[in-house]
């Protein structure tokens, strides 16, 4: 599967990261030069310089032999004519964009965009407490449904808090990108110590939700 990352921030970063992890082909389009050259160093030939809503920097990245596009920039605009190229000209099978302003979610997915990741919408729920360890909230899938990304939370009596990242078993071909904490998305590291209440964002295959959800449930 070759998936174009649009954006090379966090997100996109992380992302790419544990696509290229999991044996996939994936590209991260950076327009920032100074963020290109941090990335460069991290996954190599693994991105492209430029302005993913130009036809040319589609082009060269080769958005006609993409499987997935997934739009994650700061601006919904950006992210939006972004998928709207890669579907119209280059006939990209799926695309994703994330919305920044929910707002806007209904006039992205109306112009055609797959899917959208709202992550305000999804703190939203977290505060709420509308997403436990009983639910394990699907966010998209990879790969003909073979990866997918869910969020869930991790509760109170959960045998997880309070233990850093690295001390966690998590089953085979899971992974952790990102923790939600007080409202605010985190990169976590080996010695991240999760907490109760935070909401987690994991990277898995097809099959491994039950066994992920043992893991935070007590």
């Amino acid at each position: 599967m070759y998936v174009i990352v649009a954006g090379g921030g966090k997100v996109g970063f992380h992302l790419a990261r544990m696509l290229l992890g999991a044996g996939h082909e994936a590209l991260i389009i950076e327009k920032d030069r100074p963020r290109y050259l941090e990335l460069t160093e991290d996954i190599g030939e693994s991105v492209l310089f430029g302005d993913s809503s130009d036809a040319g920097v589609l082009k060269e990245a080769g958005a006609n032999r993409a499987d997935v596009l997934v739009a994650c920039m700061g601006k919904d605009e950006d992210n939006l004519v972004t998928c709207q190229m890669a579907k119209h000209l280059f006939m990209v099978a799926r695309t994703i964009a994330r919305v920044n302003d929910p707002t806007n979610e209904e006039l992205l997915r109306s112009l055609g965009i797959d899917a959208t990741i709202n992550s305000t919408r999804l703190i939203d729920a977290l505060i709420e407490r509308e997403v436990d360890a009983e639910m394990l909230v699907p966010l998209f899938s990879l790969g003909a449904g073979k990866l997918e990304i869910v969020q869930t939370a991790i509760p109170d009596d959960s045998p997880v808090a309070g233990k850093p990242l690295k001390s966690v078993a998590l089953p085979k071909d899971c992974l952790i990108i990102s923790v939600i904490r007080g409202g605010d998305p985190l990169v976590p590291a080996a010695d991240t110590v999760l907490q109760a209440g935070d909401g987690v964002v994991v990277l898995l295959t097809a099959g491994k939700a039950e066994s992920l959800r043992k893991v935070f449930a007590n």
